[in-house]
Parts: C-alpha cells; structure tokens; sequence
C-alpha cells in the first residue's frame, strides 16, 4: 500500500530511519529505547459515578482559549507512556494544555472494582471529555489516541456522531487497531516476533487479573488465568466476563472501531503504516474512510506500530506526534509549527 499524504500537510512524506529496518526494530525502539521527554505533569484524579476513579495527568496550563489536547495510551500503558510524554511535550511547547489520562488500573495505583478497561469501552473516555469541557465551555479539545486508546476515540466519535461535544474540534487515531478479532490473531500467531509482543501485554494482564483474583475472590479462575497464553484465551477469561461479553468474539467484534468510521462527524486523522505487526492491513477502514469527508487515512510505507521513527539515531524524530498535532493546527486554522497565529 502506498504512502499517502495529502496536499493539507505542512510537513514531508515519511522516511523511515535507515537504522532501523523493519517494523519490528523499530516497534521496539520506539517503546523501551527512545528518549524519554519530561513534561512536568500535575495529577489529577476524577472520582466517578460507579464508585472507582481516573488519574488525569496535567501540564501546560495556558490561557484558557488555547486548546487542551486530550491524550489516550495503548494497551498496558500509561499518561507516562514514552510516546505520550512525546506527544505533551510538544503540545506544551505550542502553547496548549495537555490532558494525559491513565486507564482504571494503569496510573499506578490499582483501580477499586473488579472491572478495569477494554477496547471498546467509551464510557470512562466521554466521562473525562465531559469534565473538561466542563471546567471552560467552548474551550477547543483535541483528542489523541495511541493503539488501544484510539480504538475508543474512533469508536467514542462514531458512537455520537452529530452530538459529539462541540468543544470537540478535531482527533487523531494512531495504529488504530480497527478489527480487533484480526489484531488478535496476529498476535496470537507464530513466529518470536508475535510471542514476543503477546508475552509483553499478557505478563502485565495476568498480574492484573490475578491481583483482582486476590481481592475478589471466586470471580476469576486464577490457575487458568495463569495458563492464558493467548489473547483468545485471555480475553475468554478475563475482558470478556468481567465486561458483559459473551465470548472473546463477542468482544472483539463489538469494541472494534472500524465499523464506527463512517459516522464520524469531526475531522478524524488515522496513521497507519503499511506495516504495522500488530495491525494487519486488511484491517484498515480504506473504503469508510474514503466515503467520509470528515476522516483522513493515511497509511505510510513503514513505520511498525505507535512508532514512526524518522531521522538519525543521534537525533530521532518520531513523525506521528508532528503529523497529529500538525493535522490539529490545520482543523483550528493556526500556523503549523507556532503558538496558534493563524494561518496566511
């Protein structure tokens, strides 16, 4: 599939970083080895209706008319996921606030139910969306997803459609995992590459899950628990009852966003590579996306998953966090690379 960028962009064409061939290579960088910015973040934590919580990292305060872009991690991450605190600390430097929110369970500290979170839940992410539309009307959102948290922002804008916040301006999906029931499958596949990548997130979702085993007694099997080796056994076992579900496929075919594409009602930038080891590219929305004005796919010639490494290994670039908030410029009408002087 070929790189696609259109005229709008401020910004050149893709060029993955020689020094790393491959999407493998440069997955991995991108997530354990890339230099670790350090915006200086203030917590906040949002106590919800069914009794649990959210830790909303901060920084970048503002005026209140500038922007606050909204930042959702992937799988297992965090509000100080590497890429993340990428994606703030360029945002600060615009001028804008930053809202970096943890998953219930991810911040740190260990979430009160026995419910965490899942692809497709949307709930928590309208909650967090509401409070801070909340604290200044009008003030202009922008919502930014990595992997799993921009498989809730698409499904989250397609699910509302029309009736999306209006302090929702503009969002941004990055390796969007649209068909979860493909995305599994690769992962489950065979090969080092796919165990490895299983092995990461599931190490980290068993101790989870047996942690809640721990404190909820009877409501997960703990020794099979300990056996999942695959995605479909886990989410058999644990996201699929804990959530409502009637199976794992009940689940990956309800939370994936690639069927929520063509309702979307605000301009939309999804970033995928060609390819992505965790995304296949059948998966991709092509045609939903094509009929739809609002969104704009562009599938670039390399560049792995929720890594888009461009440039010398003395200085890496890591392209997906300029194109995002290059693209967010563009639907506030501000100047590409300033602190919001219009454009022309």
């Amino acid at each position: 599939m070929r790189a696609l960028l259109p005229s709008s962009s401020s910004l050149p064409p893709f060029s993955p970083a020689r020094w790393l061939p491959g999407p493998h290579l440069a997955t991995v960088f991108a997530s354990v080895g890339r230099p670790w910015p350090r915006p200086r973040y203030r917590r906040e934590r949002l106590e919800l209706p069914d009794g649990d919580f959210l830790d909303v990292d901060r920084t970048g305060a503002g005026e209140p008319s500038r922007p606050v872009v909204l930042v959702s991690h992937g799988l297992e991450g965090s509000s100080r996921a590497a890429y993340v605190r990428g994606l703030a600390a360029r945002a600060a430097r615009r001028g804008w606030a930053v809202a970096a929110w943890s998953f219930r369970g991810c911040s740190g500290v260990p979430n009160r139910l026995l419910r965490q979170y899942h692809s497709g839940d949307t709930g928590d992410l309208g909650l967090v969306v509401e409070r801070l539309a909340a604290e200044s009307p009008g003030r202009p959102l922008l919502l930014c997803g990595f992997s799993l948290g921009a498989n809730q922002i698409v499904k989250y804008l397609g699910e509302l459609g029309d009736a999306a916040p209006p302090e929702v301006r503009a969002a941004a999906g990055i390796s969007t995992p649209f068909d979860l029931a493909q995305c599994a499958r690769a992962l489950d596949g065979p090969g080092f590459w796919p165990w490895l990548y299983r092995e990461r997130f599931l190490r980290r979702l068993r101790r989870k899950a047996l942690a809640k085993a721990a404190a909820h007694p009877g409501a997960i099997d703990a020794r099979r628990v300990r056996r999942a080796t695959t995605f479909a056994s886990y989410d058999a076992l644990v996201t699929a009852p804990l959530h409502g579900f009637a199976d794992a496929e009940d689940y990956w075919q309800r939370s994936s966003s690639g069927p929520y594409v063509a309702a979307v009602r605000r301009p939309l930038l999804l970033l995928s590579a060609d390819d992505d080891p965790l995304v296949p590219r059948a998966a991709l929305p092509v045609a939903a996306a094509a009929a739809n004005a609002r969104v704009t796919l562009e599938v670039t010639s390399g560049g792995g998953h929720v890594a888009f490494v461009a440039g010398p290994p003395w200085a890496p670039r890591f392209f997906a966090e300029e194109r995002v908030l290059d693209f967010f410029a563009g639907a506030l009408g501000e100047a590409p690379g300033g602190r919001g002087g219009p454009k022309g």
